[in-house]
């Protein structure tokens, strides 16, 4: 039988990047904040400090911070046709486990989405006239100019280093020409250009675009930020994306936000606690708390006058669905919403291989690169093209890590004498363009619970159908050219395209970027939250997350994750708080 608590003011399910910040900004006003986190602690000095951080088998091929897939885990199929089997490794895509969550091993690449990314729907349709039928794509119900000083905040909080391009409406050279109104300027300058950087840079103005420093998470000098918490400058060792920083270069919620918060008396964290279940009153209209077991197996129910579901958005999905929270979405005739709008990104590459040029891509960072946007959202004329959206292309210097990366030009076989001759003469000499592509929404892309495979407890796995759409392979189709063009001209001996081809496949590591299931929106029959991020159904309970996606943007969500985190902590602190209730009357 399970142990009543104590109740607590408010209860956080996951303690990652919005766990931590809703924790901190509900304490600091006064709340008494319970955080509860299923996998375990972590802190730098104890677990990835700089004697062993860059250990690539232990934290990569071993996943030594990610979700234990044989506790819990995803099953996967392209479409309605095949039968969904369980995702045993993870591989296309890396959920975090323990405190701070995937944003521990992210890279550190931190943009803000562009103001038509909140109006897809509207703004497009405007534009080019009505989207088809099948496509699901909405607004978000809150706009850019909103969210703006809760991007500029969590910018301070991460001491974002970056060149701005828009401040004021004053154009600044050098920056994103594209990119939407800020109020100040990023807290750092840009990180150090290496010479992939530049010749990207250089090559991306012969041919008239815009090329950009990329905004980043990585430190280019020491910084305080307005939480005390003192980064150091980046070294640029480049065991960023998939480890930790034992640095404290990188900013994640260890190194920015948890520090400050533990030494509150008004916040408790418990780790190895997982949440089965988010309780309700009789009449099911509020959230009453929650249900959890920790790592002994006993089961504990937790009050609370207000739940947060601050877990990564597979996760989110799936403890409504199990909650019996929402209508769950049938793809058959587009009603209910949760696991509505599941959406990834797709990406294709262009490797650039040099004869006389050292590139040393093992000097780098998560966030150190360069970036062109014009052929990102809505930044060009999409007239005849049948497709909406875009992507970013990049030149990124994340480090070529000697397990992970081999690249070799087209011709060369995958294994042997010759495989091995060609990486010694590469591996230093090499670097690669990228495409950051969009995902528009698409009827038959879903989450639902599966109905033959469990997780440890017994529970269904979430399911996900998933497959590129036209619109996908249409965008990567029109912008790769543009890659490639980019990547001839940085001067190297020979250039490989990669391009998008057949099917999603959940193998191969492309992007940690999933979005949608619990989307935000205007009314109860298209979304799960209201523009507050606030539950249609239970007015105390606020989702936070990519989940919160209506699309994915062609950008990294961790920005606009953190913008709207601010955004929704504020509603409960200056409205909720003193009217508990709905603050969008549907």
């Amino acid at each position: 039988m399970a142990r009543q608590l104590p109740g607590k003011d408010v209860v956080i399910i996951g303690f990652g990047w919005t766990g931590a910040i809703m924790a901190e900004q509900l304490t600091d006003a006064g709340l008494e904040v319970l955080a509860l986190e299923r996998g375990p602690w972590r802190d730098t000095p104890t677990h990835f400090a700089t004697t062993f951080a860059q250990d690539e088998l232990r934290f990569y091929w071993r996943h030594g911070m990610f979700q234990e897939a044989s506790h819990d885990t995803v099953t996967f199929r392209n479409n309605e046709e095949q039968m969904a089997l369980p995702m045993r490794r993870w591989g296309s895509f890396l959920p975090g486990n323990g405190v701070g969550g995937a944003g521990v091993h992210w890279n550190g690449q931190t943009f803000r989405f562009l103001p038509s990314d909140f109006v897809a729907r509207s703004h497009n349709e405007e534009r080019y006239g009505r989207l088809p039928e099948e496509m699901t794509v909405q607004d978000y119900g809150v706009t850019y100019d909103e969210l703006e000083p809760h991007f500029d905040h969590f910018e301070k909080i991460c001491g974002i280093s970056g060149q701005a391009g828009n401040v004021n409406g004053e154009r600044v050279e050098g920056g994103n020409p594209f990119e939407g109104m800020r109020s100040e300027h990023y807290p750092n300058p840009p990180m150090q250009m290496t010479f992939s950087q530049d010749r990207f840079m250089a090559s991306a103005r012969q041919l008239g675009l815009d090329p950009f420093p990329g905004p980043s998470a990585n430190m280019s000098r020491a910084y305080t930020n307005p939480l005390g918490m003192q980064l150091a400058p980046c070294t640029y060792c480049g065991f960023c994306e998939k480890y930790g920083c034992g640095n404290y270069s990188k900013a994640s919620p260890q190194t920015t936000i948890i520090p400050a918060l533990m030494r509150r008396e008004n916040f408790v964290l418990r780790t190895h606690s997982e949440v089965i279940a988010i309780e309700k009153s009789a009449d099911g209209s509020r959230a009453t708390g929650v249900r959890y077991v920790d790592s002994q197996g006993d089961e504990y129910v937790q009050p609370a006058e207000i739940v947060i579901l601050a877990a990564y958005p597979l996760q989110n999905t799936r403890l409504l669905l199990l909650s019996g929270i929402g209508e769950p979405y049938d793809p058959q005739d587009g009603t209910g919403v949760v696991g509505k709008n599941y959406c990834y990104q797709v990406m294709s590459s262009v490797n650039v291989f040099y004869d006389d040029h050292y590139t040393n891509e093992f000097v780098g960072a998560g966030a150190l690169g360069a970036v062109v946007d014009n052929y990102n959202g809505d930044n060009f004329d999409h007239s005849g093209l049948g497709f909406i959206g875009g992507g970013y292309i990049a030149c990124w210097t994340t480090n070529t890590r000697p397990i992970e990366s081999h690249p070799v030009p087209d011709g060369v076989p995958g294994w042997g004498s010759e495989w091995k001759q060609a990486v010694r003469e590469n591996f230093l000499k090499t670097t690669a363009v990228g495409l950051h592509g969009a995902s528009m929404a698409h009827r038959s892309n879903y989450l639902d619970l599966d109905p033959v495979y469990t997780d440890r407890w017994g529970r269904p796995l979430l399911r996900m159908t998933y497959d590129f759409t036209l619109n996908d392979r249409l965008l990567t189709a029109h912008i790769t050219p543009f890659v490639e063009e980019i990547a001839r001209g940085m001067g190297g001996r020979e250039v490989k395209v990669n391009r998008r081809r057949g099917s999603y496949d959940s193998k191969p590591y492309q992007t940690t970027h999933n979005t949608g299931g619990t989307i935000m929106g205007e009314s109860p029959s298209d979304s799960v939250t209201n523009r507050y991020c606030q539950s249609w159904d239970l007015p105390n309970l606020f989702i936070t997350g990519a989940g919160l996606f209506p699309q994915n943007a062609g950008y990294n969500p961790t920005g606009t994750v953190g913008a709207l985190a601010y955004w929704s902590a504020n509603a409960i602190i200056n409205t909720y708080l003193a009217r508990p209730g709905p603050l969008v009357q549907s």
